[in-house]
C-alpha cells in the first residue's frame, strides 16, 4: 500500500460512527457487484475521518485489495500525488503517473487497474488536492462500472468559494456513483464516556474541544489533570517525554513531507534512526517498513511550528541534500522545490520550481504550475537578470491564463514586457504583446487588444524570421478574424503557420491552422471542416491539449451559432469531455456557455439550465460565460414560469462585461424585454428596448438592435426600420409571422417559431404554437396562446400537461428534486447550499419553486405533499 496505511490498525475507540461504517459497508457491497461507488467523507480537521476509514478497511474481506494515497500538505502539491502513492502496487498505473501523463490517460490506467480486482481505494485529504487528481476523479465518476469502492476524505471547514474542491464537489453533485458522508463532532455523552478513568472534568473537556475527536484524544493522552488551552499544547506535552535526540527525529518526520520514507529519515538522522521507536511510543506517529508518518496533520503542524527557526532550516537542508542524492527521476520536482524554499536555498528553488511548473503543465495542473513559477519569482526576487525574470513571468502568465485567471495573467505578462524591454529583446517583447492581446480579447477589451497587437507588429517589422515573429503573426490572424477581416485573417494564419514550421515552432503552427480553419468555416463549411479536422489531428498527435481544446470549442460554437446540428451535436459534447479530461479550464468554461445557449435555442431547457448552473458554480471569472449563463438561467425560469428570472438578470447586469462586448449587452436587454413581455408589462419592455450601444466602442447597430425591435413589435410598440436583420427577424418585423416561424423552424429554434405563430390570427397556427409551448413546458406563453385561441372562439382549448409534469408528478427539475430530499431531512437553506455547493440565493429560488409547484404554504407542507405524491 502506497502510504503507511496499516489496515491492521483501527484500534482507536470509535464512538457514534456506526451509521458511517454501515454506509461504507453498503457501498462496498454494491461495488463488489460491479456497481462501483465513490464515497466522499467530509468533516472538520480532527473529526476522525482517517480513523473511520482505517477501522472500515481493517474489517474488509481479506480478498479485497486496499490501496491508499494522500494529497500533500505541501505549499504547492505534487500533481497526481495520491496516485503516485499507490502506483508502486499498480502495474497499469505506475508508468502513467510517473511520467506525468494527462489526466485522461491516468484515468484509463487507473480504471484498468480497478477492473482487475475487487479494491478499496482510499484518497485522503482532498482539500490539499491538485487539479490533475481532481480531473481523474471527475472522469472516474462517469465510468465506475468496476468492482471498486473509492473513499475520499476531505476537510469541509474553511473552504473558500473558489477552492478547487468546491468546484469538484459541484461537478460530482449529480453523479449516480457518488454519495457523501459527513462526520460531525462527538456528543457530550460520548466525550464523557471517553473521559472515564481520567482526572478531568468531562464538561470542560467537551466545551474546550467542541467534541472534536482528535482534540479530545490529544487532551486525554497528554496526561494532564486539566484541559490545555489548545490542541498544540496537548500535542507538545506528548512530545516533551522525548530526549533531545529523539525529539530531533520526530522533528525530521514532521518536515519530510509528503511522508518521510525510512531511507530518507536514516539519511537525515543517521544512527539515531533507532530512536523512531520512542517517537512511535508517544502515539503521534506510525512506522512501517516504508515510512514514518504522523497520525494526524494537526499534530505534525504543531511539532513543526514549535521548532526553532535555525533548527528547522538546518533539518530542511539535510532533507534537501538527501532527496537530491536520490536517483534522478525518483523525486518529484514539486517536492524538491518545497524543501528548497524551506531550506532557503535560492539556487535550488530556481532549478526545481520551474521544472515542477513544466511538469504540472504537462498534466493540466495549471494552478499548481502558476504557483511554482510564483515561488521561483518570489525567491529569486530582484537578483534575477531581466531575461530569466521574463521567462518565469511568461510561464506564470500562460499558466494563469489557462487556469482562467485572466486578470492575473494580464498583470503578469505586463511585468514580463517590462523585463523584455529592459533586456533589449524586441522580438520577445513583441511576442509578449501578442500574448497580452489574446488575453485582452478573451476579456472583451478589444481596443486595448488592438493597440497591443499594433505595437507588436511595429516591433517585429523588418526583423528576420523567428519563432517569436511567427507567434506574433498567428495572433494578428486572430485579431483580424475577431474584427471580421476574414481575408486578412486567413492570409496571416497561413503565413504564421509556414514561418512556424520553418523555425521549428510546431505549437504555433498548429494554433495557426486552427485559426485558418475557424475562419474558413464561415466562408466554406466543408473546406473549413477539413482544415479543422487536420488541425485537431495534429494537436492530438503532438499532445497540444490547449490547441485541441480550442479547435473543439470553435467547431462546437460554429455548430451552435450557424446552426449546424451535426457539428453542434458532435463537437459540443466532445469538447466538454476533452476539456474535462485534460483540465483545460479556460476552454471548458467557454464551451459550457456555448452548450447552455445551444440547448436553450434548441428547446432543451433542463439541459440548458444544468449547463448554466454548472458554469455558475465554478469560481473562475471569465465575464462573458458567466454573463451568458445567468441570462440562459433567467430565460429558462421565465419561460417555464418559475421564480428568480429577474434576480438572475440583475446578477448578469452586475457582471463586469466590458462595453466592447456589445452583443452581451444586447443579449441582456433582449432578455429583460422577453421577461417583461411574458408578464405583459409592456412599459418595461419599452424601457428595456431603449438600450443603445456606446458608439465610441464601435459595433453594428442594425443587426444587434433588431432583436430588441422584435420584442417591441410583439408588445405593440413603435419600431424603427432595421438594416442587416437576420431572415426570421426581418420577416417578423415585416409582419410575415408564419414565414418567420418557418425560418426559425429551419434554424431549429422551436420556441421562437411558436412565438411568431402566436401573432397569427389563424386558429391552426395558434394551436400549433400552443402545442409547441406545451411540449417545451413554456407555461406563460401557453397561457397567452390559450387566451388568443379563446378570443377567436376556438373550442376545446386546454393548457395541457407540460412535458416535465408528465415526467414528474410535480414538474420538478432534477436539481429541485435534490433540494426536496434535503428539505425532507430537515435541512435549512444554508445547509442545503453547503451540501450541494450552490449559492444561498440559488437555493432560495429552488425552495420557492418547490413551494409553488407543490402548492404548499410551508416547507413542512411541501415535504408532506411530496411524500403523498411518491416523490421522496
Amino acid at each position: 500500500m502506497g502510504l503507511a496505511f496499516d489496515t491492521r490498525r483501527g484500534m482507536d475507540e470509535l464512538l457514534e460512527r456506526d451509521e458511517a461504517l454501515a454506509t461504507l459497508s453498503e457501498a462496498l457491497t454494491e461495488a463488489r457487484l460491479g456497481q462501483g461507488r465513490i464515497v466522499l467523507v467530509g468533516g472538520e480537521a480532527g473529526a476522525g475521518k482517517t480513523t473511520l476509514v482505517r477501522a472500515f478497511c481493517g474489517k474488509v474481506d481479506g480478498g479485497i485489495r486496499v490501496l491508499a494515497g494522500a494529497c500533500d500538505a505541501l505549499s504547492t502539491p505534487r500533481p497526481l500525488g495520491p496516485l503516485l502513492d499507490v502506483a508502486s502496487e499498480c502495474d497499469a498505473l505506475v508508468d502513467a503517473v510517473r511520467i506525468g501523463e494527462q489526466p485522461a490517460d491516468v484515468f484509463a490506467a487507473l480504471r484498468d487497474e480497478l477492473a482487475e480486482q475487487e479494491t478499496v481505494l482510499v484518497l485522503e485529504d482532498l482539500h490539499w488536492g491538485d487539479e490533475a487528481t481532481f480531473d481523474v476523479l471527475r472522469l472516474l465518476t462517469r465510468r465506475m462500472d468496476v468492482p471498486a469502492l473509492v473513499v475520499a476524505t476531505y476537510r469541509d471547514d474553511g473552504l473558500d468559494r473558489d477552492h478547487p474542491l468546491r468546484v469538484l464537489a459541484g461537478d460530482l453533485a449529480t453523479a449516480s456513483a457518488v454519495s457523501r458522508l459527513s462526520l460531525g463532532p462527538l456528543s457530550s455523552a460520548a466525550v464523557a464516556q471517553l473521559a472515564i478513568g481520567h482526572a478531568i472534568d468531562p464538561g470542560a473537556l467537551y466545551e474546550r474541544t467542541g467534541g472534536n475527536p482528535f482534540f479530545v484524544a490529544q487532551v486525554l493522552a497528554s496526561g494532564g489533570a486539566g484541559v490545555p488551552q489548545t490542541v498544540r499544547d496537548a500535542v507538545l506535552a506528548r512530545a516533551s517525554s522525548l530526549d533531545a535526540d529523539a525529539l530531533e527525529v520526530l522533528e525530521a518526520v514532521a518536515l519530510g513531507l509528503p511522508r518521510t520514507e525510512s531511507w530518507l529519515l536514516e539519511a537525515v538522522v543517521e544512527d539515531r534512526i533507532s530512536l523512531v521507536d520512542q517517537c512511535v511510543a508517544t502515539g503521534l506517529v506510525t512506522w512501517d517498513d516504508d515510512a514514518v508518518a504522523f497520525r494526524h496533520e494537526l499534530a505534525r503542524a504543531a511539532v513543526e511550528d514549535a521548532m526553532p527557526p535555525t533548527r528547522r532550516i538546518a533539518l530542511q537542508r539535510r532533507i534537501l541534500a538527501a532527496l537530491c542524492a536520490a536517483p534522478e527521476g525518483d523525486i518529484d520536482p514539486a517536492r524538491l522545490a518545497h524543501h528548497a524554499e524551506a531550506a532557503r536555498d535560492v539556487e535550488a528553488v530556481l532549478e526545481f520550481a520551474p521544472r515542477a511548473a513544466v511538469r504540472a503543465c504537462s498534466t493540466g495542473a495549471y494552478r499548481e504550475a502558476a504557483a511554482q513559477y510564483a515561488r521561483a519569482l518570489r525567491v529569486g526576487g530582484t537578483t534575477l537578470p531581466p531575461q530569466r525574470r521574463a521567462e518565469l513571468l511568461e510561464g506564470r502568465s500562460r499558466a494563469c491564463y489557462l487556469a482562467d485567471d485572466q486578470i492575473e495573467a494580464i498583470a503578469v505578462v505586463r511585468e514580463a514586457l517590462e523585463s523584455r524591454s529592459e533586456q533589449g529583446a524586441p522580438a520577445h517583447e513583441a511576442r509578449d504583446l501578442a500574448e497580452l492581446s489574446s488575453y485582452l480579447v478573451c476579456r472583451g477589451l478589444m481596443r486595448d487588444a488592438r493597440d497591443a497587437m499594433h505595437e507588436a507588429g511595429r516591433l517585429v517589422e523588418g526583423q528576420d524570421e523567428s519563432p517569436e515573429i511567427a507567434f506574433v503573426e498567428s495572433y494578428r490572424s486572430v485579431m483580424a478574424y475577431v474584427d471580421g477581416e476574414f481575408d486578412a485573417g486567413v492570409k496571416f494564419a497561413w503565413r504564421a503557420r509556414e514561418m512556424a514550421q520553418r523555425t521549428g515552432d510546431h505549437r504555433t503552427a498548429v494554433n495557426s491552422l486552427v485559426t485558418a480553419g475557424t475562419i474558413e468555416l464561415r466562408r466554406d463549411r466543408d473546406a473549413g471542416l477539413e482544415i479543422m479536422q487536420q488541425a485537431l489531428a495534429e494537436a492530438l498527435a503532438a499532445g497540444f491539449s490547449e490547441q485541441a481544446a480550442r479547435a473543439l470549442n470553435n467547431l462546437g460554437a460554429f455548430g451552435a451559432i450557424k446552426p449546424d446540428l451535426e457539428l453542434a451535436d458532435t463537437y459540443i459534447p466532445r469538447a466538454l469531455e476533452f476539456c474535462l479530461a485534460h483540465n483545460e479550464d479556460l476552454w471548458r468554461i467557454n464551451i459550457l456557455a456555448i452548450a447552455s445557449r445551444n440547448a436553450l435555442d434548441r428547446g432543451r431547457w433542463t439541459e440548458a439550465s444544468d449547463f448554466a448552473e454548472q458554469l455558475l458554480q465554478d469560481p473562475r471569472e471569465s465575464p462573458w460565460p458567466h454573463h451568458d449563463a445567468l441570462i440562459v438561467l433567467a430565460l429558462v425560469r421565465a419561460r417555464r414560469g418559475d421564480p428568480g428570472a429577474v434576480a438572475a438578470l440583475d446578477e448578469a447586469g452586475a457582471v463586469d462585461v466590458p462595453p466592447e462586448e456589445i452583443h452581451a449587452y444586447v443579449d441582456l436587454a433582449a432578455a429583460r424585454a422577453e421577461v417583461a413581455w411574458l408578464e405583459q408589462r409592456f412599459d418595461d419592455v419599452a424601457v428595456a428596448t431603449e438600450w443603445t450601444p456606446d458608439e465610441s466602442v464601435g459595433g453594428a447597430r442594425g443587426a444587434d438592435l433588431t432583436r430588441l425591435a422584435f420584442w417591441r413589435s410583439l408588445s405593440g410598440l413603435e419600431i424603427e426600420a432595421q438594416s442587416g436583420a437576420p431572415e426570421p427577424y426581418a420577416l417578423a418585423l415585416a409582419g410575415e409571422w408564419e414565414q418567420a416561424a418557418a425560418a426559425w423552424e429551419r434554424s431549429f429554434c422551436p420556441y421562437e417559431a411558436a412565438l411568431a405563430l402566436l401573432e397569427s390570427n389563424d386558429e391552426g397556427s395558434l394551436r400549433k404554437a400552443l402545442a409547441t409551448f406545451q411540449e417545451l413546458g413554456a407555461l406563460p406563453a401557453a397561457q397567452l396562446a390559450t387566451r388568443r385561441l379563446r378570443a377567436l372562439g376556438a373550442k376545446g382549448v386546454t393548457r395541457g400537461p407540460r412535458r416535465s409534469t408528465r415526467e414528474n408528478a410535480a414538474g420538478l427539475t432534477p436539481r429541485e428534486s435534490e433540494v426536496l430530499e434535503l428539505l425532507a431531512e430537515g435541512r435549512r437553506n444554508a445547509e442545503i447550499a453547503q451540501r450541494l455547493f450552490l449559492s444561498r440565493r440559488t437555493v432560495d429560488h429552488h425552495v420557492s419553486a418547490l413551494l409553488r409547484k407543490l402548492d404548499a404554504g410551508s416547507r413542512v407542507e411541501a415535504v408532506s405533499t411530496a411524500r403523498r405524491l411518491g416523490l421522496l
